[in-house]
């Protein structure tokens, strides 16, 4: 059998023991502070879509650039990016760069354009 001592026979222990029943066993009263990711529109990163019409139209100024094989490579070794993460910005459209890549994107798109080629 186990042996549990009562508070009275701790004096000291007593009201710290009492303090600590009482507060184990009274619900708090002031609201629990929510995690900023529950946060509805905190902290949440914009996904490609209806709501970007601005990377929508880039991606179809990107598209036709993109015909000539290795171009796409060219581009994600321009970005500093692998094939496959360029693959989600531009085709699968399940993510969008960042704004130092998608200036890098425009810088890209313009001088295709003019018909220079970049590394």
């Amino acid at each position: 059998m186990s042996f549990v001592p009562s508070p009275t026979a701790y004096p000291p222990l007593a009201g710290l023991i009492e303090a600590l029943w009482e507060a184990a066993t009274t619900p708090s009263r002031r609201p629990v502070r929510r995690r900023e990711s529950d946060i509805p529109g905190f902290n949440h990163t914009l996904r490609p879509g209806g709501n970007t019409p601005l990377w929508n139209s880039l991606v179809r100024m990107v598209l036709p650039l993109l015909k000539v094989r290795g171009t796409k490579a060219n581009l994600a070794r321009f970005l500093g990016l692998p094939r496959q993460r360029l693959n989600a910005f531009l085709v699968a459209r399940s993510a969008m760069p960042d704004a130092e890549r998608t200036l890098l994107l425009l810088i890209w798109i313009t001088k295709r354009q003019q018909g220079k080629t970049l590394s």
